[in-house]
């Protein structure tokens, strides 16, 4: 099982501790995981077992989130794409596949504008991060503005099956979600969930990139999935059925699939 061999640990990367768990054997994948209400790839996950079934895992939690301390010099999610590219030089990777989900997604395309020395390919799994609209368009759903059903009802394709009652949670968990929420303001509040200048410099990426987007998500539709791999000269885009947001989370299998078959293919 994926859950006994997981490896956890911390390095330091430009001062800052790092939390990061390992599993697998073979070419080494970055993920960055989501911000609320995700959390952070938790290493028992079914998507991380099917991952490692193909690569070496190296999944850092982001400072903040889950029970690391965040530094006060990060602030941003500039900061955190500079902390990981100083990261992957720390622990001396190459050919790095970079993947990352929703916020960890916006963190894997900043890393990549500023790099690509160190990396081979780029997954994107619903980032946010872009701003394909008008300033009167509403291209990301307010997060913040919603009740947690209602959010639920945005995030996932089947809410009942992946939204998690509060009132039945342990107060550990309630605290670790409540540290998401907060520490995910404290990266993409202002402007929200977006850099405006991203999405001009998307075509400073020369590697592969795959573009994967969940077909119910609410937060930001497949069109806005689509407006990214527009933007980015070697991308292909495709869709996963019966997945909002977070399609690792909600269809864990077909998501590992698609990025196991893009890494094979190129």
């Amino acid at each position: 099982m994926i859950a006994e061999s997981t490896r956890v640990s911390r390095v330091e990367a430009a001062g800052t501790a790092v939390e990061i768990a390992e599993a697998g054997n073979g070419p080494t994948l970055l993920f960055l995981h989501g911000g609320h209400p995700s959390g952070r790839l938790d290493p028992k996950a079914r998507f991380m077992e099917a991952l490692a079934s193909g690569v070496r895992i190296v999944a850092p939690t982001h400072p903040g989130f889950g029970t690391t301390a965040a530094p006060p010099q990060l602030t941003t999610v500039d900061d955190l794409a500079y902390l990981y590219l100083d990261l992957i030089e720390a622990l001396n990777l190459r050919d790095v596949i970079l993947a990352g989900a929703s916020l960890g997604g916006w963190i894997a395309a900043e890393m990549a504008i500023k790099s690509t020395e160190r990396l081979s390919r780029l997954v994107l799994i619903d980032a946010v991060g872009i701003k394909p609209g008008d300033r009167e368009s509403r291209d990301i759903a307010d997060i913040y503005a919603v009740t947690d059903k209602q959010l639920a009802g945005i995030a996932y394709a089947d809410p009942p099956k992946m939204a998690r009652d509060t009132r039945t949670l342990p107060e550990e968990e309630l605290i670790l979600m409540a540290r998401s929420r907060e520490t995910t303001g404290r990266y993409a509040w202002s402007p929200y969930m977006h850099n405006p200048k991203l999405k001009a410099r998307l075509h400073r990426i020369h590697i592969p990139a795959l573009v994967l987007w969940g077909d119910s998500d609410g937060i930001t539709t497949p069109d806005y999935g689509r407006a990214y791999a527009e933007a980015i000269p070697a991308a292909r885009f495709a869709v996963i059925e019966n997945a909002g947001h977070f399609p690792h989370l909600e269809q864990p299998n077909a998501t590992a699939r698609h990025i196991l078959d893009f890494i094979a293919e190129t």
